[in-house]
């Protein structure tokens, strides 16, 4: 569409209202019409320095040229996350009752570091994260109502909640260690030394970069075949390094890996962090929206042993970025590790000290947004029914596209799936599946990105946008398995005259074989038969240039498995 047509540099009322209602009318239009933009932009590295000037403006101009730029300039670069062809990392997903109420919010404009500073900022907060952590299923011991030590608040991400339970446990993980006997003269350097986190090797990095933040050693233990984290691990890792000196302090699990969205076994982490004294931290960024339906809760057995729990409405929830539901069980070790006032400043203080919360005393930061506002206008706007309708949409969706995967002769799904993402590859060696990847970022109609599962590289396919339909799935999918297609024929083309040996064909009867290659003497088959046709170099993958003789059988389906099994066999990860 147009750009708005006002022309004024020092913006007032009436020209704000002319332009915020073109802006309204442009934002409609981008997302009724987002299907058609490439999810990728086609640039690199330094682009917009190149366009814009080198210095800002001395003079005002008007909203008219600044919006011709953003469309020209900044919009040619920007990932279209809302996209329904976008199935990169995970949803981030907004909505209109979400992005109404960032109007309100911004215009507000409050800094809601105290309850003084903005009472309703505050209260809301308090208000909606017990509405979530009802309709989720939290323990009553994370509610404002149940009376307790504990409640919620709205953080920026799930990586800011991690850091901030792992810095109020090393607290309350030293002040118990001085008071332990015979270790009241200990510096808190010595003791920090000793202080060891656990998480495992499916987690989020943001825990190995809270470790380093905090200054203490952390170990990634090994998942099992489904890259779950069990307790029996948990506990062997716990007693291995106690005898070595160390203090176990703090376990965080993920609920919902970025890698596959694995769930790690809080049923059985639970009762041995409970057991061994240790902080048990929930990283749910993901899957926690999901919990919004009853059937999916049953990832949830043992929460009541967890000391805090963070996910992100930001995620799946139709509440736009940024926003996290951060939750803990006793406020005490926040004030221990945040509060830096022997004495509240006067400046920050109030008459309500005593009976309110101030959540500065309960984060990194002090002041804070009003992001509690959009929380509230989306839960209101769907309702829990029809939040719930949209998790179980995204994950049928994602099953759908499971199936297409399963029933595709060239390719494999490569972990169990739960939610609303799919993880696939090529079947056979790891370079197939890299150069399909290296084809789909090239055409740019699809976003995807890679993980690693226990050396095995795969594409993670999220449904992540509510326009997502099985018309467009279906799309993406004939778009993945021809740029598939080109990657196995290169192969192909690729391959210098090498002969296969029927070995390679297990499926393949002895009488089969017989039929194909002849008989077998002294341990050799017979030269290939004219049923066989040789194909080239499978150069990226082959040992040396004196790969051995292999050949390749005409028929197409039994080429295809031919192919995939020598490369399993002649390549090198």
């Amino acid at each position: 569409m147009d750009s708005p047509t006002i022309l004024c540099a020092e913006m007032n009322t009436e020209e704000y209202i002319a332009n915020a209602k073109g802006l309204v009318d442009y934002i409609a239009n981008y997302y009724t019409t987002i299907e058609n933009r490439k999810v990728k932009p086609d640039v690199q590295p330094g682009y917009l320095s190149k366009l814009l000037p080198k210095q800002a403006p001395t003079e005002g101009e008007s909203f008219h040229e600044i919006f011709q730029d953003f469309e020209k300039f900044v919009m040619s670069g920007v990932t279209h996350w809302q996209s329904p062809h976008m199935h990169a990392y995970f949803p981030a997903l907004s909505s209109y009752p979400s992005m109404l109420a960032e109007m309100l919010s911004d215009a507000i404009n409050c800094l809601g570091f105290t309850w003084a500073s903005s009472p309703a900022c505050t209260e809301l907060e308090m208000v909606v994260m017990d509405w979530l952590a009802l309709a989720t299923g939290m323990p009553d011991k994370y509610m404002y109502s149940s009376r307790g030590k504990g409640g919620g608040i709205i953080s920026g991400t799930c990586c800011e909640a991690t850091l901030t339970a792992m810095l109020a446990a090393r607290k309350i993980t030293i002040e118990d260690q001085k008071c332990c006997v015979g270790q009241k003269t200990l510096a808190d350097a010595d003791i920090l030394s000793r202080l060891v986190a656990y998480t495992s090797d499916q987690a989020h990095s943001s825990v190995e970069k809270a470790a380093m933040i905090s200054l203490v050693k952390i170990r990634m233990l090994p998942t099992d075949s489904d890259y779950v984290l069990r307790g029996g691990t948990v506990k062997n890792a716990i007693l291995e390094d106690r005898n070595k000196g160390l203090i176990p302090f703090f376990v965080c699990i993920t609920l919902g890996t970025t890698g596959c969205c694995a769930f790690d076994n809080l049923e059985e982490i639970g009762p041995v962090c409970a057991e061994e004294g240790l902080w048990l931290h929930v990283d749910a960024a993901y899957a926690g929206t999901a919990f919004l339906c009853p059937e999916y809760r049953r990832f949830l057995k043992g929460v009541q042993y967890t000391n805090s729990f963070a996910f992100n409405p930001s995620k799946n929830m139709l509440t736009n970025f940024d926003c996290t539901a951060f939750w803990i069980d006793d406020a005490t070790a926040l004030h221990k590790t945040f509060c830096a006032y022997p004495q509240m400043p006067l400046y920050l203080s109030h008459n309500h000290g005593d009976a309110a919360i101030d959540f500065m005393n309960w984060q990194i930061p002090l002041s804070r947004r009003f992001r509690s506002l959009k929380i509230w206008f989306v839960m209101r706007s769907y309702g829990t029914l029809g939040l719930q309708n949209h998790v179980r949409s995204q994950i049928r969706l994602a099953q759908y596209f499971e199936n297409l995967v399963a029933a595709h002769r060239d390719y494999e799904i490569a972990a169990p799936r739960i939610l609303g993402l799919v993880v696939f590859r090529l079947k056979g060696h790891n370079e197939l599946t890299k150069t399909l990847l290296s084809k789909i970022l090239l055409n740019g109609k699809i976003f995807m990105v890679p993980a690693d599962l226990k050396g095995k590289f795969v594409l993670r396919f999220s449904v992540t946008s509510p326009q997502t339909t099985e018309a467009t799935i279906f799309e993406d999918w004939e778009l993945i398995t021809a740029l598939g297609a080109e990657v196995l024929d290169e192969c192909h083309q690729f391959v210098p005259p090498i002969r296969l040996s029927p070995e390679y064909l297990p499926d393949d009867s002895e009488e089969e074989r017989k039929s194909v290659y002849g008989e077998k003497t002294n341990g050799h088959w017979e030269s290939e038969s004219e049923d066989c046709e040789r194909i080239g170099d499978i150069s990226p993958f082959s040992t040396s240039d004196a790969s051995p003789k292999k050949t390749f059988p005409t028929d197409e389906a039994r080429y295809r498995n031919c192919l995939i099994r020598a490369f399993d066999k002649l390549s090198v990860d």
